[in-house]
């Protein structure tokens, strides 16, 4: 039979009381680095469901900033989160990659209707949006580090999330989409396609199309998410005069004249592409005979977004 003595007793109780208490959020923390975890519960109530998955680095840094990386239609979050570089340069500079994934069959992103154009409307947008903010809350990120870019469909959610959500986003690049609202469902459907702008045959104006950015956020006046369009001029998915329109948009909104660039550098960032910059918010960068999608520029999103 076993015996313990009184002292011995008394030293494995205090053992046990002294022992730190297990804490589930920073365990999942541990476990989560290094891989794509999704997250089954964001505060999501009120916004569509969709997806979330998370990618946070082996070294993260303190205070880390946070990009947005969104897929195109017919993939996912893992495809994007293996066909993309995010997660390398997320463990280059330190910074958190969530990866929205779309529920809409097709896996195309809502940018058409009237709920996920307006903000806190409900819509896809909105479920990224909240996706942010609890990576905010979870990993005390930098909330001025907050950065959003997409290929194709993802170009087109990169485009309206930084106009329903200028308060969350500091920058965003757009590889290959449409300008925010140029799918817009006139008769409310839900991730739908929109021929005429697809095919380039919507030419408006600047003040038209910067108008429909301030409408997404009625009364908003702070800062807006600075933007880099790239688009190709071979592009047969999305045509390119949705370079042109989306350059547009953007220059009103951040009051440049469209037709009055300050500078356009030729075989900038590679040979062949074309930089057309309006001002410290705008970028455009026209890729010679690239059709869809326009590669994804990782080191040019860094410089871009302030990591570099």
């Amino acid at each position: 039979m076993v015996r313990f003595s009184v002292s011995a007793t008394l030293a494995l109780l205090a053992t046990v009381v002294v022992a730190t208490p297990i804490d589930p959020v920073n365990i999942w923390k541990r476990q989560s680095r290094g891989s794509l975890q999704q997250v089954s519960n964001y505060n999501n109530t009120g916004s569509a469901n969709v997806p979330f998955y998370i990618y946070v680095p082996n070294k993260q840094v303190t205070s880390p900033g946070i990009v947005v990386a969104v897929h195109y239609c017919t993939g996912t979050a893992q495809a994007y989160f293996s066909g993309s570089p995010y997660r390398q340069l997320a463990e280059q500079y330190g910074f958190i990659v969530i990866y929205p994934s779309s529920p809409h069959s097709g896996t195309c992103w809502d940018v058409s209707s009237k709920a996920t154009l307006t903000h806190n409307g409900g819509g896809d947008s909105n479920a990224i949006a909240n996706m942010v903010k609890w990576t905010i809350g979870k990993y005390t990120a930098d909330p001025e580090k907050v950065f959003v870019t997409g290929t194709s469909s993802g170009a087109m959610m990169t485009n309206v999330l930084a106009a329903t959500y200028p308060d969350i986003f500091k920058a965003g690049t757009v590889y290959s989409g449409v300008p925010a609202g140029g799918f817009y469902s006139t008769s409310g459907g839900v991730a739908a396609w929109n021929s005429s702008s697809a095919n380039g045959q919507i030419n408006s104006t600047p003040a038209i199309w910067g108008g429909m950015v301030r409408s997404m956020y009625p009364g908003y006046e702070g800062e807006r998410p600075k933007m880099q369009i790239y688009h190709g001029t071979a592009d047969s998915t999305l045509r390119t005069q949705n370079y042109y329109e989306t350059c547009k948009q953007w220059a009103d909104v951040f009051g440049y004249d469209y037709n009055a660039p300050a500078t356009k550098t030729s075989n900038s960032p590679l040979s062949g592409y074309t930089r057309t910059t309006w001002g410290d918010k705008l970028q455009g960068i026209l890729a010679n005979n690239v059709g869809h999608s326009v590669p994804i520029q990782g080191n040019e999103d860094m410089k871009f977004f302030g990591f570099v």
